[in-house]
């Protein structure tokens, strides 16, 4: 039981669960499952006792049983003891102070992360405020490669994502020569599948195959099918660079999603064997989104904002090359609005960036959430500042096929100008070879596409 009485008001919260659950920041996915807290008063309340509660606790009393939960015994088997050492003493409110002192740098964050686990992040993550987020997941640094160098210090990067309602080709083609002539797609250029089989998976991934070596693209390429359609094509001696799935952070969510941890590792050694990768090996791509649990019933009694961390788990065992928070794809029944979106979103980054996760965020919302772009504008330039990893390339930010709101190429570009940010070295290095961006890394001015592109403009995605 933890307890607190404030202006005469007792407040008791049965379990740790319970009072995560009320210290959590409003949103509606969890007044939907009936766990969030009833007034701001029981939501601080929740918070005071919360920065009580020492880190240890979190090993010793498991949110989702252990005997009953595949992600919880993964969290708890896999803690490193010798790097949480530093920090054992703390209470969730010190570990708060702890984060925000110059004693927590990049490197002394780094070898604290595997001592994390996802609920001491997302705890912390609930007293704090969003310029706290900010600071902290800036001085956290996380670096990835598979053909280029992801996560370095003043560098963005974006997936290009030339999705198309029908996969036809042509369309395809037509935005990822658009999203190029951006300067996008150093993360990778992914696409998802408008149907989800075998057929239309190796078409796509032959495709951006052949794109990738025809140009020298010092990048990688991803077809968002489900992990065991990867499995298929990888079979059939398909050209995959990285495996992509969603997951969660319940084994009951991720049952539903078809998946579970050894069916990921079956995916994770396939891709090495294949060894595409040309500076390292980091070849796994996982989304996530607050909400994912609770849509399926699948969260637990967890609040959201818990339940994804718990995701990160996942994440971190398959030392994957991005990660990324679809924040606000799941819509209003989860996240009601622009405020809502842009906390959760900040939020993930910072606990994914914690516990030594590649973040990237999809900067979006759905059009019957109460949201607009300017909301995404705010969450776009704070997730820039906070350090994130890298944000999608959507043609004009209207994705046709998944039928919602996102960031554009131009978006990419107004964050690199505005706060000097660069690409991937290697992709930056092509950008300017190819006169896609002059030496300053501006958008190189011109009345043509440039000579790379032209012989292969007439015979677009065939």
């Amino acid at each position: 039981m933890y307890k607190i009485n404030i202006a005469h008001q007792a407040y008791n919260f049965k379990t740790l669960r319970n009072l995560m659950a009320k210290a959590t920041p409003a949103r509606s996915g969890d007044y939907l499952a009936g766990i969030g807290a009833i007034n701001n008063l029981e939501r601080v309340a929740a918070q005071w006792v919360l920065a009580d509660v020492p880190l240890k606790q979190f090993l010793n009393e498991a949110l989702v049983p252990y005997e009953q939960d595949e992600v919880t015994r993964l969290i708890i088997d896999e803690h490193d003891s010798v790097a949480f050492a530093a920090i054992s003493h703390l209470t969730v409110g010190d570990f708060r102070d702890w984060l925000l002192s110059e004693q927590a740098t990049t490197d002394t964050l780094s070898a604290v992360a595997p001592g994390l686990t996802p609920e001491m992040a997302a705890a912390v993550a609930k007293i704090m405020r969003i310029q706290d987020l900010i600071l902290v997941a800036k001085k956290c640094r996380v670096i990835t490669r598979f053909r280029n160098t992801i996560g370095l210090a003043n560098r963005l990067s974006t997936r290009l994502q030339p999705n198309h309602p029908t996969d036809d080709p042509a369309g395809v083609a037509a935005g990822l020569l658009d999203g190029l002539l951006y300067g996008c797609g150093d993360a990778v250029i992914g696409i998802n599948p408008a149907s989800d089989n075998l057929e239309a998976t190796l078409r796509l991934l032959h495709m951006l195959h052949d794109v990738i070596e025809r140009y020298r693209i010092p990048t990688q390429s991803c077809v968002l099918a489900h992990v065991t359609t990867t499995l298929k094509a990888i079979a059939q001696g398909a050209p995959v660079d990285l495996v992509f799935q969603s997951i969660a952070g319940t084994q009951k969510a991720n049952d539903s999603f078809g998946i579970n941890l050894d069916l990921l590792q079956e995916a994770q050694l396939a891709a090495l064997e294949l060894g595409r990768g040309t500076l390292g090996d980091n070849c796994m791509y996982f989304e996530t989104g607050q909400g994912s649990a609770l849509s399926a019933n699948a969260h637990q009694g967890l609040d959201q904002q818990t339940c994804e961390a718990r995701a990160y788990a996942v994440a971190r065992k398959f030392k994957p090359l991005l990660v990324n928070t679809v924040v606000g794809f799941i819509g209003p029944e989860y996240l009601y609005d622009g405020k809502q979106i842009i906390r959760a979103g900040l939020e993930d980054h910072f606990c994914g960036k914690l516990l030594g996760l590649p973040m990237g965020c999809d900067v979006c919302y759905t059009n019957h959430a109460e949201a607009d772009q300017d909301d995404m504008d705010m969450l776009l330039t704070q997730f820039a500042v906070a350090g994130g990893t890298f944000i999608m390339g959507v043609p004009g930010a209207d994705d046709v096929m998944l039928n919602y709101q996102s960031t554009s190429f131009h978006d990419a570009l107004y964050l690199r100008q505005a706060l000097g940010l660069r690409p991937a070295p290697e992709f930056e290095q092509w950008l300017q070879q190819n006169g896609i961006f002059n030496a300053a890394n501006q958008l190189q001015p011109r009345s043509d596409v440039p000579a790379l592109f032209k012989p292969s403009l007439q015979n677009i995605g065939k």
